[in-house]
């Protein structure tokens, strides 16, 4: 499927969710020094202009970090400060025009003992990226992310971080991330996986959930937050699966979260446990 383009969504409440949980385990990863290799299978374009025409169509960034912008700098949960200052460095003044895909996210915060491979079957993304990635360390692959997931794994680095974020607009997706996840697993156990998903009125996302429970992993972080005033159809929330999360993750992301409840904020309940309980 060729014809999502994430500009249409970007900035949106579920980008806030899934960014804030990279960023996060990405920093507690990096409290140790040893190098880590880092794979974004679904990239995406990485800059956003939020004033374009794409992303005027929606408007969903004014519901999502538009509207957290002003209020960034006091939300209670420490972790925010490296979010803040991301988007800080990349927007002067009080207007946030530019925001950050996952290849950004990423690429800002690596190390020289790092590395990055990021993943993108169209086109005019993958060209995107290309003209980004100059100069920079790191990968573009023009291929579909889960099946180049496979084959890079296991990495040369001592430790891996993956974020699988696909549009889930092939409903055969749900069941692909299920199956690409348990054969990841197999080819490096201690890898750190993070999975995106949308929560939607079909329940279609229960498909991802019901295949990792039937498979082999048993640490699997999930968060869900959920729109207080949720859409009678689409996307009613945002799910988050970190498999074997860094030690505390689960606590401090729920603190973040928590930040977002208030409908001055995001507006957003959320939800957090184990998807296979022990």
């Amino acid at each position: 499927m060729l014809s999502y383009l994430h500009a249409f969504h970007a900035g949106n409440f579920a980008d806030v969710h899934k960014h804030a949980a990279l960023v996060l385990a990405l920093n507690m990863m990096q409290v140790k020094t040893s190098g880590i290799a880092c794979v974004d299978t679904h990239a995406g374009s990485a800059l956003y202009n939020l004033d374009d025409e794409r992303a005027r169509k929606t408007a969903e960034a004014d519901a999502g970090i538009r509207k957290l912008w002003p209020q960034l700098d006091c939300l209670a949960a420490a972790d925010w400060q490296l979010f803040r200052q991301y988007l800080q460095q990349l927007n002067s003044g009080v207007n946030l025009r530019q925001y950050p895909g996952s290849p950004a996210w990423f690429g800002h915060y690596l190390r020289p003992q790092d590395s990055l491979g990021v993943f993108e079957l169209h086109p005019s993304e993958t060209s995107s990226l290309n003209q980004w990635a100059s100069g920079k360390r790191l990968r573009v692959t023009q291929q579909d992310g889960l099946a180049g997931l496979l084959k890079v794994l296991p990495p040369r680095q001592p430790r891996l971080l993956v974020l699988i974020d696909p549009s889930y607009e092939v409903k055969t997706d749900y069941i692909s991330v299920a199956k690409t996840l348990n054969r990841a697993w197999q080819k490096c156990r201690h890898g750190v996986f993070i999975v995106w998903y949308p929560i939607l009125t079909s329940d279609l996302e229960q498909t991802l959930l019901g295949g990792l429970r039937a498979g082999p992993i048993r640490k699997i972080l999930r968060s869900e937050v959920r729109l207080n005033t949720p859409p009678e159809r689409g996307m009613v929330g945002s799910g988050m699966l970190v498999i074997n999360p860094p030690w505390g993750m689960d606590d401090r992301l729920s603190a973040m979260m928590s930040d977002l409840e208030p409908a001055a904020r995001l507006g957003l309940g959320q939800q957090m446990d184990w998807l296979v309980p022990e």
